[in-house]
């Protein structure tokens, strides 16, 4: 019998202001660090795309963002190099209560608002992709995988 394919399922949170999108730059996390990403995580069990995002806003960067607020942007299938799979959500707030704020210092170096189009050399490569495809307007993408 063939295996089940199983993947994580990432949300990213798309903030804008001014034209910018918010960044955070990761830091002693194993992964990226001292690079620019999302705000983000892994979807936790039992949790759906729009609770783990909302989740996600209030954890990492102090904001609350109420379900009817969020417009879903894109969808990607994406292989890092370690050959992980992932599926991430990529949704807008539209609006928000509260100002972007680190609330996890231990892993994050920082916020930056940051042009989408000329993004920082140094954002992880995953969301990057994630955020051109959402500027493109295109709904579903797939990154990372050899056709």
């Amino acid at each position: 019998m063939k295996e089940r394919y199983g993947s994580i399922v990432d949300v990213h949170l798309v903030l804008r202001r001014e034209g910018k999108v918010l960044l955070a730059k990761r830091l002693n996390t194993g992964f990226g660090d001292g690079c620019f990403n999302l705000p983000s995580g892994h979807l936790e069990r039992g949790e759906s795309v729009i609770d783990g995002v909302i989740r996600e806003a209030k954890e990492e960067i102090g904001i609350v963002v109420e379900p009817a607020a969020l417009r879903f942007l894109h969808v990607m299938h994406h292989r890092g190099g370690s050959g992980d799979a992932r599926i991430g959500f990529f949704f807008e707030a539209e609006r928000w209560e509260g100002e972007p704020t680190n609330l996890e210092p231990d892993k994050c170096g920082g916020l930056v608002w940051a042009d989408p189009d000329t993004l920082p050399e140094n954002t992880v490569s995953y969301p990057a992709a994630g955020i051109a495809q959402c500027q493109s307007g295109a709904p579903f993408s797939v990154d990372g995988w050899d056709r």
